[in-house]
């Protein structure tokens, strides 16, 4: 049986050659990120039990692996926002599928090139070093995300890359013909030659660009506004062998959305992300888009806290903007209700130094309700009110 090796190394033409000859020989490989402290390393290799690791000092064999099915090309682990991270197996002709469809509609051709610098653990920036393999476009891939070097790379020929909405704010984006955008909510006004992308793990990266899916993925929206995919680069299994999938092939995704009248996929946000306070639903994207707007305010997400009164209270966290005085809970309130119902005011505040993110930028609103203290200069909440409540 094929054997599950461990790619640890980080970005660069080593990466690529290793990727290549795990393939070559028939085995699977699971990109792990070298950055990862000794203990985590441990625990992600004992849940993910390949039977040979790759790293600087070569290839060698691990205790206690267990081999892939014959045709199996990635095991690649989710990005963890939800809960401990999973391995997603990934099969040679989805990887060809994704590939070949991100291609199409991407319209590459023999006068691009891709460039890799998101990390290679996550699909987002694997997928970049897969796609370009399988349909063989030219390739650079680096280490990591240094907007010097990604600029240098787009003025030596690379036409292509991926990249997240932290990352576009720090490069001109007129360098590359495109720009695949992904991992969080994209900017309310973007450049011209961005594609916002929508797809998981378990979908082998984007599957639906612009709104529109793919060739070859059918999705479905069910009466309580849950995304399903099917498509040929969805997942064969999880790591532990469960399939995900139903009978019919179509995959829950946990996202919620819905179709515009232009045919184009809405995608509100995780089912676990909606804010019912009060009785009122609340997604955080259009709080977080209007607090963004506000001058004193760098950058902003939106949670909600586990309140007696209203059932959820929605929180904003907020990085101030330097220079700026620190915006205090009624103003921002009263910003808020200027173009949103009422009920979308935040009911607290905290003020923060950063938004903890994961490697493909999306914020971890987990770790903000639970690092977050009960009080301080930084913090600001709507007094409770011993009447019951009304949405104002």
């Amino acid at each position: 049986m094929p054997d599950l090796v461990a790619l640890a190394l980080p970005g660069g033409p080593a990466f690529v050659e290793a990727l290549r000859r795990i393939w070559d020989r028939g085995d699977a490989a699971a990109p792990i990120d070298p950055r990862l402290p000794s203990p985590a390393r441990a625990a992600l290799l004992q849940a993910l039990a390949p039977g040979r690791v790759a790293d600087e000092e070569g290839e060698h064999a691990l205790a206690g692996g267990r081999p892939v099915e014959p045709g199996d090309a990635l095991v690649v682990t989710t990005s963890g926002t939800t809960g401990t991270p999973r391995g997603v197996v990934l099969t040679h002709d989805a990887v060809v599928a994704s590939a070949r469809a991100s291609s199409a509609r991407l319209a590459v051709d023999g006068h691009d090139g891709w460039l890799a610098c998101l990390p290679l653990s996550h699909v987002g920036g694997l997928s970049v070093v897969t796609r370009a393999v399988v349909t063989g476009t030219p390739l650079t891939v680096l280490p990591g995300f240094d907007a010097p070097t990604v600029e240098a790379a787009a003025r030596a020929g690379s036409t292509l890359v991926s990249l997240v909405p932290t990352a576009l704010r720090r490069i001109d984006p007129a360098l590359f013909r495109v720009i695949v955008l992904g991992g969080s909510r994209p900017p309310t006004e973007r450049p011209a030659n961005t594609v916002t992308t929508y797809g998981l793990t378990e979908s082998g990266s984007g599957v639906v660009y612009d709104g529109r899916p793919l060739d070859g993925v059918e999705v479905r929206v069910t009466d309580d506004g849950e995304i399903l995919l099917r498509a040929p680069m969805l997942l064969r299994c999880y790591r532990d062998g469960t399939d995900p999938k139903d009978a019919d092939g179509w995959l829950r995704t946990g996202d919620l959305g819905g179709w515009r009248e232009d045919g184009r996929l809405r995608v509100q946000g995780r089912r676990g992300d909606l804010i019912v306070t009060g009785g009122e639903n609340v997604w955080p994207e259009p709080v977080e888009v209007r607090l963004g707007d506000h001058p004193a305010v760098a950058e902003v997400v939106v949670a909600g806290r586990d309140d007696e009164e209203w059932g959820q209270r929605v929180v904003a966290f907020v990085v101030p903007r330097a220079g700026a005085v620190k915006p205090s809970l009624d103003e921002l309130r009263r910003w808020v209700k200027e173009e949103l119902p009422a009920w979308c005011a935040p009911r607290e505040l905290v003020l923060v130094d950063e938004i903890p993110r994961t490697a493909l930028g999306k914020p971890r609103r987990d770790a903000l309700l639970a690092a977050e203290g009960a009080g301080g200069p930084e913090r600001q909440a709507v007094p409770r009110t011993p009447a019951p409540p009304s949405i104002t």
